[in-house]
């Protein structure tokens, strides 16, 4: 119970770190090259890991493949939520990304045969209306990103449950360096043939390449994949929706943006969820102190 809760904290504090990055993140979609940026970033990110890691790969390449997919998520994912930006609404686009909470079981129960119990199917609900509330406001237009956001939302999930599954396989630090280097590898490939990014814009992305790449990155993700050894993927996913609520918060506080009654109501259904994977692990440990 100790390990578990050690853990939900690690994804708490992760949550955290992400929430506030959104500052930054929103400020560099606005400029040209988001390959580069996310490039940049993963690639700090790699290299504030690699001198702790070692890379200390206990069976050789089969661990590496993991490592490999779980960094091709990664890009996949934030690609279609960097770009998806430029063309919806950030609520959309915070909404739609939410959407791997309710995916990653549903992904479970198809490609793995999982079955999370009635609380965290109950906890998903609500944490996803949260999400629409809190995005939105309760009012969602269709627009020309959203699928994309969509789409990143479904890669997002594959993400959580790879490493949920695998990641207690190799060591955590390694992992996550490699997953970081995979990720920004493949960014700055697609940057150089398909961006024209100049030294001015990426000049102006520096700060938030900074704080990204150091905390919302090398931090916040290796915190994920540490805490993932000991979480469930479904509960994982629903603390680390916590992200959105600290997002709007941020924007709130840091960039004035509005934050009116129904989306303080949805961060209310968002804790709420989060809430009762809690007293679903406690009421679990206690079912098995008195088998």
């Amino acid at each position: 119970m100790k390990t578990r809760l050690k853990a939900d904290l690690a994804l708490l504090l992760a949550a955290i770190v992400w929430g506030m990055a959104f500052v930054a993140q929103r400020s560099a979609a606005l400029l040209q090259g988001g390959f580069a940026f996310n490039g940049l970033r993963f690639l700090l990110g790699a290299l504030v890991l690699l001198p702790f890691s070692g890379l200390r790969w206990r069976s050789g390449w089969k661990e590496f493949r993991l490592a490999v997919l779980a960094g091709m998520l990664l890009f996949i994912a934030s690609a279609f939520q960097q770009y998806g930006v430029h063309y919806t609404t950030a609520g959309n686009a915070g909404f739609l990304t939410s959407l791997y909470v309710v995916l990653v079981p549903v992904l479970l129960v198809l490609g793995w045969r999982e079955r999370p119990g009635w609380i965290s199917w109950v906890a998903v609900v609500l944490a996803v209306a949260g999400a629409f509330l809190l995005s939105t406001g309760g009012r969602f237009e269709v627009r020309v990103g959203d699928g994309l956001e969509l789409s990143g939302a479904v890669f997002w999930a594959l993400h959580v449950i790879v490493v949920g599954r695998y990641a207690s396989r190799i060591d955590s630090l390694t992992f996550a360096a490699s997953q970081f280097g995979v990720c920004a590898l493949l960014n700055l490939i697609v940057s150089l043939l398909a961006e024209q990014a100049g030294p001015g814009d990426l000049f102006a992305m520096r700060w938030a390449i900074l704080y990204t790449g150091i905390f919302s990155i090398g931090l916040g993700f290796t915190l994920q994949v540490m805490a993932q050894k000991h979480t469930p993927s479904t509960d994982a996913a629903l603390i680390m929706s916590l992200e959105s609520v600290v997002a709007v918060i941020s924007g709130w506080l840091l960039l004035g943006e509005e934050l009116r009654p129904i989306q303080i109501l949805g961060c209310g259904f968002i804790l709420m969820g989060v809430l009762m994977t809690q007293l679903g692990t406690g009421a679990l440990v206690a079912g098995k102190e008195h088998e």
